[in-house]
């Protein structure tokens, strides 16, 4: 996940003109401070782990503006208005690569990369990371053969370790944008942001 700080600069600009360049010099020293503890995310051997370094600049933006006084409705509508533009396909060829998973699923190609993913996210890379159990039972997937059921969550940990933890679950929500955008309606049951056992992603074709 790289080239996100310019987008968490541009809704600054937008949202706080006059104060933006002063806000992200307090996130980028808040930042520099979080991303010691997923330093780890780079190397380890669970790929989910790297979106922990786009997860530490998230919260120390989340801790700035909670800083400034603003109320938990407000961060979560900047954040998600962020996040949505961040996802956002910029072309056609990045709107298609969206959907290219979805089209592989079927396929012996996508079954091998599927089994090649649960390799790299079913163990922990890291006591503060990931753990991701993968689903391929049809039954289970409303006959998509693919589903993920998160068990450890990297996101929720780095979160409650700074005392932001109610702030975790406004990343589950990005969750259903992406998979529009992949054409997919995310069905679920629970996040461990909110209180679930588990992250469960299940999802049917639009």
């Amino acid at each position: 996940m790289k080239g996100y700080r310019k987008y968490f600069k541009v809704a600054l600009e937008s949202n706080y003109p006059g104060r933006s360049g002063d806000l992200l010099n307090q996130i980028d020293t808040k930042f520099n401070i979080l991303k010691e503890d997923v330093r780890f995310a780079g190397t380890s051997r669970n790929m989910v782990d790297r979106r922990l370094t786009f997860t530490a600049f998230f919260l120390a933006f989340i801790a700035i503006l909670e800083k400034q006084g603003e109320s938990y409705e407000t961060i979560r509508k900047i954040s998600l208005d962020i996040v949505l533009e961040y996802v956002r396909p910029k072309n056609a060829i990045q709107k298609f690569m969206k959907t290219l998973p979805v089209l592989l699923i079927r396929t012996r190609l996508g079954s091998a990369l599927i089994k090649a993913f649960e390799n790299k996210v079913k163990n922990a890379g890291h006591p503060d990371g990931f753990v991701v159990k993968i689903i391929t039972d049809k039954k289970e997937t409303y006959g998509l053969g693919y589903g993920i059921d998160i068990v450890e969550c990297g996101i929720c940990k780095l979160f409650t370790k700074h005392g932001y933890s109610q702030y975790a679950r406004i990343l589950c929500e990005v969750d259903e944008i992406t998979s529009g955008l992949a054409g997919l309606k995310l069905i679920r049951a629970g996040t461990i942001a909110n209180g679930a056992s588990k992250c469960d992603f299940r999802w049917k074709v639009k």
